[in-house]
């Protein structure tokens, strides 16, 4: 009895010092930079850069987006609001994009889900795929908490002029897009 105890200190306190390094380590902000408290404060500054893999083998990089206004969707295929939101961001892409108007999907998930999931919903956007990395993109790009969906909404310049936590809607984020285009 007594040596079960003095296990499940041990593992407690391992886990709360996994949590801890996961946090310094992931999630805290350099000490030269001001502690954000979220997306909110990266409006207005230039987007950061990223490479990642590509839904069809091939990297994905931001720069490959200037010039456009171009929305970033962090999903998932089993996030329910972010399997709802995606069928409305691929309307809004087949219906703006000869205006300069992209989404990129970034999906945190294995590669055959997700692949499965974008070919029977036939999303034509483009789309990265990953894991660690995926979630280190959207940690650059605000999203601390690391919830899903997370959308930034980018401009011609690259300034990034947006960001929702959550499900967006189409009459939200299509007038968004349309004052940038």
């Amino acid at each position: 009895m007594r040596l079960r105890v003095v296990l499940l200190v041990v593992a407690g306190l391992l886990g709360a010092g996994g949590g801890w390094l996961f946090t310094k380590l992931v999630l805290d902000e350099p000490e030269s930079q001001p502690a954000a408290s979220g997306a909110i404060e990266l409006v207005g500054q230039r987007r950061p850069d990223f490479s990642l893999g590509g839904s069809n083998g091939e990297p994905i990089h931001a720069a490959d987006f200037d010039g456009q206004v171009w929305l970033i969707n962090f999903w998932a295929t089993w996030c329910k609001p972010c399997r709802e939101e995606m069928p409305m961001l691929s309307e809004l892409y087949q219906q703006l994009s000869d205006r300069g108007f992209s989404v990129l999907g970034i999906a945190l998930d294995d590669v055959a889900p997700a692949r499965a999931f974008l070919a029977e919903l036939d999303i034509r956007y483009p789309n990265a795929i990953g894991t660690v990395d995926v979630m280190a993109v959207s940690a650059l790009y605000g999203n601390h908490t690391g919830v899903l969906p997370y959308s930034v909404l980018v401009d011609r310049d690259g300034v990034i002029r947006w960001s929702s936590l959550g499900e967006v809607h189409r009459d939200e984020v299509e007038a968004l897009i349309e004052e940038l285009l």
